[in-house]
């Protein structure tokens, strides 16, 4: 038994923040500041109340709508986040109740930016295995909520959205093989470390990162686990299609392109309408990249995020 995917959906709350919107708003930056580190014009941010599990709701059910399956029939719902709406229920539950779903399994995953590809391939695991048959897979990020928008290095480069994706069983194969790893050895390098601790604040409540040690991380392991499952797949990088990576910074981007051969024009790219939305950026970058009628059944797009873990995966998808 094989997983399809047979639907995408995004959505993007509010308006567009341009970079100098941000400067306008105090920050102590400028666009050109901005756009030639990251090649990040502008994100969207998410207002005072709105949460992960509202915005992952609307892009399930664009999701949903495309596949053209009804809610009830879902059997598994998972929801990489970093930013869930409370410490328990899990978001996919808080989810799976908004959308009427009643007895599907239903859990978050917690991998930062790799988690929509941790969370795809445990998805198509349950397929595979024969103990479900219709999964929903969703990113949803309110990554504003965790930024220090004193600290410009990091502030500047994230924003908030969800994207979702309809796995079904079939005889053929959709996802034609995938790859998960991490080293938890990395962990300084990006994290939030504060914590809640008897009703109090411990610690520091805000990302913090290494920007120059992730940058080397993530291209090197980008590459590799893409040269990784299209060995396991038996075809060449230059065979893929589309490359749909994380959206973190156009120059690694552009690096992982460069490194698997791949030509510009072959790679998804919204990172500077954006922003880095953790582990919403590939399944937004996907739906869009489907719904422009770019991404077209019988392609082989290849998917693939890194995050704080560290952790980094990869899928390759037949349409």
């Amino acid at each position: 038994m094989y997983a399809r995917v047979t639907g995408t959906g995004s959505f993007l709350p509010g308006n567009p923040v341009s970079n100098n919107d941000l400067a306008a708003r105090g920050i102590d930056t400028s666009d050109e500041w901005i756009a030639s580190r990251t090649g990040i014009r502008s994100r969207h941010l998410a207002e005072a109340g709105t949460t992960s599990s509202q915005l992952g709701l609307i892009a399930a059910q664009r999701a949903l709508e495309m596949a053209g399956v009804a809610a009830e029939e879902i059997d598994l719902i998972i929801v990489a986040t970093s930013t869930p709406d409370f410490i328990f229920p899990s978001t996919a539950c808080i989810i799976q109740g908004l959308l009427g779903n009643k007895g599907a399994a239903a859990f978050d995953v917690q991998a930062v930016c790799a988690g929509f590809t941790y969370a795809l391939g445990i998805a198509e695991k349950f397929i595979a295995a024969g103990s479900h048959r219709k999964a929903l897979v969703i990113g949803a990020e309110v990554f504003s909520r965790i930024l220090d928008w004193n600290d410009r290095g990091t502030c500047v480069l994230f924003g908030d959205g969800a994207g979702a994706v309809v796995l079904e069983a079939a005889e053929t194969p959709g996802i034609m093989a995938s790859a998960l790893h991490a080293d938890g050895s990395q962990f300084a390098i990006l994290n939030v470390p504060g914590q809640i601790s008897n009703g109090q604040v411990t610690g520091d409540p805000f990302l913090r990162m290494d920007g120059q040690a992730v940058f080397k991380f993530a291209v090197k392991v980008l590459a590799e686990v893409a040269e990784e499952v299209c060995a396991k797949a038996a075809i060449a990088t230059t065979a893929i299609d589309w490359l749909v990576p994380h959206q973190a910074n156009i120059r690694i981007i552009e690096a992982t392109g460069r490194k698997l051969g791949i030509d510009r024009e072959r790679v998804v790219v919204t990172v500077d309408r954006h922003g880095n939305t953790s582990a919403a950026s590939v399944p937004l970058a996907l739906d869009e990249a489907v719904r422009a009628g770019r991404i077209q059944r019988g392609q082989k797009v290849l998917v693939e995020g890194v995050g704080g873990g560290f952790t980094w995966g990869a899928a390759l998808i037949e349409f």
